[in-house]
């Protein structure tokens, strides 16, 4: 009897509690900052694919003259002793070939290293800063718990199953992230007067 007791007190105390959902996945894809850092990290990529195609055709030079000089080293119409010199320049040749192919493979894996890293800092800060907005506006609005609608199991599944979207901050989110955002930059508007005027009629009631 007594474990039923503070069963049904535990079920009840969850169930007075208010509790928001958002889908993150929209609110992260929305995000002004995440749309410049993106962009930067696109003019990033292109320069770096275009110093590495530098480094390709050096080493298409390379290889291009290393195979002349390795086809006049073995002219029979001149004399042993230029085809012994011409010879030793190919196989030079040969090494400064082979050391382009490794700076060109240590340059595209130093730039996606790179790439990946910046990627990664640039993501976890702006999720950062999504999360202090969710978190305000949920105790702001006095929210319990706020749970990602868009969440998937490891089975590729919904996380929620059902949501009635009553309590989604997800535009009300939106809209505090992208009110600072350039004019060049700024996101359109996520909801309309009416959407927030039933925010604002459901935070008065859960008050």
């Amino acid at each position: 009897m007594g474990l039923l007791l503070i069963a049904f007190l535990s079920s009840s105390v969850f169930a007075e509690q208010r509790i928001a959902t958002i889908d993150l996945n929209k609110a992260f894809s929305n995000y002004w900052k995440k749309k410049e850092a993106e962009a930067n990290l696109k003019e990033e990529q292109a320069n770096m694919e275009k110093v590495y195609k530098g480094y390709v055709e050096d080493v298409k030079k390379a290889k291009e003259t290393y195979q002349k000089l390795l086809n006049d080293a073995n002219d029979q119409a001149v004399s042993p002793d230029e085809r012994e010199k011409r010879k030793n320049q190919a196989e030079q040749k040969y090494k400064d070939w082979k050391d382009a192919e490794d700076r060109a493979v240590a340059y595209n894996k130093q730039a996606s290293t790179t790439l990946e890293e910046k990627s990664r800092r640039v993501r976890e800060r702006i999720l950062g800063e999504i999360q202090e907005v969710i978190k305000a506006k949920a105790a702001a609005s006095g929210f319990a718990m706020v749970f990602d609608s868009a969440a998937e199991s490891r089975n590729f599944t919904p996380v929620i199953l059902f949501n009635n979207k009553e309590y989604d901050i997800t535009d009300q989110v939106l809209d505090q992230l992208n009110a600072a955002a350039p004019a060049a930059s700024a996101a359109p508007a996520t909801g309309n007067s009416e959407d927030k005027k039933k925010d604002q009629k459901r935070d008065s009631k859960g008050k």
